[in-house]
Formats: structure tokens, sequence, C-alpha cells
């Protein structure tokens, strides 16, 4: 089970608003998102209705304003609670479409996919256990994409304009 509070105002204030489940739209509960409290769960927000736009990874913690979350605006239109994973995290990325080409596996974090695998790119990959966040800089910066069991056969698959990938994260809730 998940808790998210999201607030119109920075630093928790003004009107507010109190998810523990997938919302695929939440402009009736506030017109603007300045500031987030998750007390439970892993979260992946949204600034556009039905899991749109850009996205952002949330774990337990406090979010005075939306720089925290690396947001680029005060605009958050759906969340869905990440369930939690017991096992093994393990993921396939290949450098072309179609799970072609060279392949790699991961089944921990990656802070730079160049380092690691000598790669800028990755075409098309196949979650094979847990849920995965991928970054399109290293060190978890930029923007952000859940990636659950399954394959993603292109980049479009998982909603991004590009092949860039810089890092990968296992989601895991460290509480």
């Amino acid at each position: 089970m998940g808790k998210i509070t999201f607030y119109e105002d920075r630093a928790f204030q003004g009107r507010s608003y109190e998810c523990t489940t997938d919302c695929p739209n939440l402009q009736p509960y506030f017109s603007r998102c300045n500031s987030i409290r998750v007390e439970s769960g892993c979260w992946m927000i949204y600034e556009r209705p039905n899991y749109q736009g850009h996205q952002y990874f949330l774990r337990r913690g406090e979010y005075p304003d939306y720089q925290q979350w690396m947001g680029l605006s005060d605009s958050i239109r759906s969340c869905c609670l990440i369930p939690p994973h017991p096992g093994t995290y393990r993921m396939k990325i290949y450098e072309r479409d179609e799970l072609r080409g060279q392949m790699s596996e991961l089944t921990d974090d990656c802070l730079s996919v160049q380092d690691r695998f000598r790669l800028t790119e990755i075409h098309s990959l196949n979650v094979l256990e847990g849920s995965w966040i991928l970054y399109e800089m290293p060190n978890y910066r930029g923007r952000q994409y859940l990636l659950r069991p399954g394959e993603y056969r292109r980049f479009l698959d998982w909603g991004a304009p590009n092949a860039k990938v810089g890092s990968l994260r296992r989601v895991m809730d460290p509480y």
C-alpha cells in the first residue's frame, strides 16, 4: 500500500489531495502541484493525464518544490503506484531495435551506461524481472521512463523521443 499527498503550493501549503492508488486524472483535485509528500511506496508521477508526458520517480520522502523531483513545471496530472518487487531484478539491453544486436544483461543499478557497456544509445530492451527507471543522462539525471516487465522493441515503446540512455536504476523501496 502506498500513500502520496500533492500540495498546490510550495512547502506543503495550500489545497492538498491524498492518493493511495493509481489515478489517471488528477485535474479535478488540484490545479497545480508545487510540493509532494510520499509517506509510503514508490510512485511515478506524470505531467499529463493518462500517464502521459514527462515522468518523475518518487520514493518515500518530502519534496518541498517541484525542482526537488527534477520537475520542469508545476503540472502533475496523473500518478501510479509501482508495486514492490520482492525478488531479483534482471533486464537485457540491445544496441539495435527489435531486440537485435549486441546484448548486455543488468541485474543491478547502472550509474553510467557508457562507462559500463560503452553504449550511449539503447534501441530495445527486455525487462525480465522487477521494474526499472531509465534515465536519459548518467548519474540518474534527465528525462525518466518507467520500465515494467516486458519487451520494448524500440525506444518509442517506453515513450522516449530517441534512444539516448545514460543510466538505469531498479525500483526499490528501501523502507
